[in-house]
């Protein structure tokens, strides 16, 4: 048994302590199947890599610790306890590391390692995910109305962007890129560069600038049909945790015209519901609005659709000329342009009648008027304003497009 000095070794043994225990705790690495040992050029890498530049806090404490297994003659090569105790890593960690070390080599231990599932979502990175956004784009394939996600997937495949492809990889990518390829919406367009538009459309806006005068009232005026259908079959009550269910039989019973009146600064508003819709149904329309509505009005300006019945010339269709020239006296009428129908706001009455009374089926005429009739008193009664945002100074911004360019 050998024996050290106890106290205050001499510095001949001090040293001689130092390599025992360098020697053992090589010899114990050196029992270890995966085995760190540097060359002199790979310890300088790392010792370069630790002091120099920006890196990632996680590969320099990989570094760190590759120096610190190092069981070549410049290296500690200290037991894994030792290593995680000097780098603050765990055990496990240290024992993965050596293990790519031996397989993988230096580089790939100081490369970080990528998620599995962040390599699989960059299949389509950059050309092609832009090849991807351009296809859902563009017109479906012959005999299809809509791209789906397994078409948009075999068309990548034909065009030989990728060999081989998942469609929930491209539902991925077209949710991060907000695509919805299979939705379609109906939008009026406006031509571009169009005197004639933005001249009806800035008279609109100067309209609904002027201030409520109950003497000089703005009423806007829009109509929008609604089908009359009924049910075949009594429908199913709901109940907690099932919806109301109604039968996919319906019987027809006809069309209905339906006219929306109202002052967007005062609150109120006539529903008017017809059985056609023609010039002669718009001046009595127009007739009753100025002698039972609005009787003590001198003026009344109408914002109206550019709709054919829409004319001066409906009230002389309907009446003598004496009382068509009568109403006409009281009356201003201001057309929206063609393709600015948005511009109205009885649209939005309208669209309110349409989510909170008249969706759904409804079978005769005498429940549309009861209906209409409660939803319209109702609001009357709560005086629902219209607070219209959009000016002509926001027009001449955001609409910048459809006025014409002015050659200097």
């Amino acid at each position: 048994m050998a024996n050290f000095p106890a106290a205050n070794p001499s510095p001949s043994s001090a040293t001689f302590l130092r390599v025992y225990n360098v020697i053992s705790v090589k010899e114990d690495q050196m029992a270890k199947k995966y085995v760190v040992r540097l060359e002199a050029d790979e310890r300088r890498q790392l010792d370069e890599f630790c002091s120099k530049g920006r890196r990632l806090a996680q590969l320099i404490r990989r570094a760190r610790v590759l120096l610190l297994a190092d069981v070549s003659d410049q290296g500690p090569g200290l037991v894994d306890e030792r290593i995680a105790e000097a780098a603050g890593v765990s055990v496990r960690s240290i024992e993965m590391l050596r293990r790519r070390f031996v397989e993988e080599g230096l580089e790939a231990c100081l490369r970080r390692k990528e998620p599995r599932h962040l390599s699989l979502r960059r299949k389509l990175d950059g050309e092609k995910e832009a090849q991807l956004v351009a296809i859902s784009c563009s017109a479906p394939p012959a005999g299809r109305t809509r791209w789906t996600l397994r078409l948009l997937a075999d068309r990548l495949v034909q065009l030989l962007v990728v060999d081989s492809f998942s469609y929930e990889t491209v539902r991925r990518t077209i949710k991060k890129n907000d695509l919805k390829p299979w939705r379609r919406k109906m939008w009026c367009i406006p031509p571009e560069q169009n005197a004639a538009f933005v001249a009806a459309m800035e008279n609109v806006l100067e309209v609904y600038k002027r201030p409520y005068n109950p003497l000089f009232p703005v009423v806007c005026m829009d109509e929008g049909a609604k089908q009359l259908v009924a049910e075949t079959r009594t429908a199913m009550a709901m109940s907690p945790g099932q919806p109301m269910r109604y039968d996919y039989e319906y019987t027809r019973n006809g069309m209905c015209n339906i006219y929306m009146l109202c002052q967007p600064h005062s609150g109120w508003r006539r529903v008017a519901i017809t059985t056609n819709k023609t010039a002669v149904a718009f001046a009595h329309q127009v007739r009753q609005l100025l002698d039972r509505d609005l009787p003590d009005a001198k003026r009344v300006t109408m914002v109206l659709d550019n709709y054919t019945t829409h004319t001066a010339g409906a009230l002389y269709q309907a009446f003598e000329p004496e009382e068509a020239r009568r109403l006409l006296d009281r009356l201003e009428l201001v057309c929206t342009p063609k393709h600015g129908s948005w511009l109205n706001m009885a649209e939005i009455e309208l669209s309110a009648l349409a989510r909170q009374c008249t969706e759904g089926r409804i079978g005769d005429r005498h429940l549309l008027d009861e209906m209409v009739a409660a939803w319209e008193k109702d609001r009357n009664h709560r005086k629902i304003e219209i607070d219209w945002q959009f000016k002509t100074d926001d027009a001449r911004i955001k609409l910048r497009r459809l006025y014409p360019k002015i050659a200097a």
